[in-house]
């Protein structure tokens, strides 16, 4: 099966980022990609809250939604959305909202996963981000079944925490898919790295679309798009930042060949911590 990764640089207006992201899934389907995926915060980029807060709706009124889910039916392709903001009930003033990746079936099916593993963080270039100050986490795993094998879910900085992968990988996962927005600093370092990993511990393919450039709101992302096969050989590659279509053939029977020859997702023991004072 043909599978793509969509690259962005959603903006602070979601209004002008779900056209410029219909435009590149539908020449990912043109390509002939029936699997796509695209990064985290799809629908808009914004470090402002009281401005992001003012045009962003709940669930229910999440008119992009309708439209991925319409493009999906239309193009007959799975659309995993890597994820959107979406507004939760809260008092003004406390306001959150959800970082959640919306999949997508042609036939009218859905799903929806809420990023668990918050950024929050102080960088060495003095970078410092709170996402917990502006997003409610999650707390489940969420697996998707498909006909051409099972996908699961998660949102960027997720990836730096692998007992989630092997949870999703131990329940059928074939694919992992990681749609980001990476900063410069930690994916120049981390992040094809950490993409590996979760490939060869798991046995799977790993889909990491992901935001890159600078953006409206002045946030500066990696890009770097990426596909790994469970033996963690590059599939696809994107070099740069720039918006665009990564594609690759994929044979998703690989994975239970993989993991037949390495069984470790089998083999996993607990152990208890025996410490030593000296």
């Amino acid at each position: 099966m043909r599978v793509a990764c969509i690259q962005m640089r959603s903006g602070i207006h979601r209004a002008e980022n779900i056209p410029v992201a219909v435009d590149l899934i539908r020449k990912a389907a043109a390509d002939g990609a029936t699997f796509i995926a695209t990064p985290e915060m799809t629908n808009v980029v914004d470090r402002k809250p009281r401005r992001l807060f003012e045009d962003l709706p709940f669930a229910e009124g999440l008119n992009e939604a309708e439209t991925f889910a319409s493009l999906a039916a239309e193009l007959n392709i799975h659309l995993l959305i890597g994820s959107m903001a979406v507004a939760l009930n809260k008092e003004f003033g406390q306001r959150k909202m959800a970082n959640r990746a919306h999949f997508f079936a042609p036939g009218g099916g859905r799903a929806t996963y809420d990023k668990i593993h918050l950024f929050d963080v102080d960088l060495p270039t003095g970078e410092s981000w709170r996402e917990s100050n502006t997003i409610e986490g999650g707390d489940e795993a969420v697996l998707v079944q498909t006909p051409f094998g099972g996908v699961g879910l998660s949102i960027c900085y997720d990836v730096r925490f692998p007992h989630l992968y092997r949870r999703l990988a131990q329940g059928a996962a074939d694919i992992l898919a990681v749609p980001a927005a990476f900063t410069v600093p930690t994916g120049e370092a981390h992040w094809e790295t950490l993409l590996r990993a979760r490939a060869i511990e798991t046995g799977s393919f790993v889909m990491a679309p992901a935001l890159g450039g600078t953006h409206e709101d002045g946030r500066v992302t990696y890009g770097h798009s990426r596909l790994f096969d469970p033996w963690c050989r590059i599939g696809a590659e994107k070099a740069d930042n720039e918006p665009g279509v990564l594609l690759a053939d994929i044979d998703v029977a690989m994975v239970q060949d993989t993991r037949a020859r390495i069984p470790s997702l089998g083999l996993e023991r607990d152990a208890n911590l025996r410490t030593y004072t000296l």
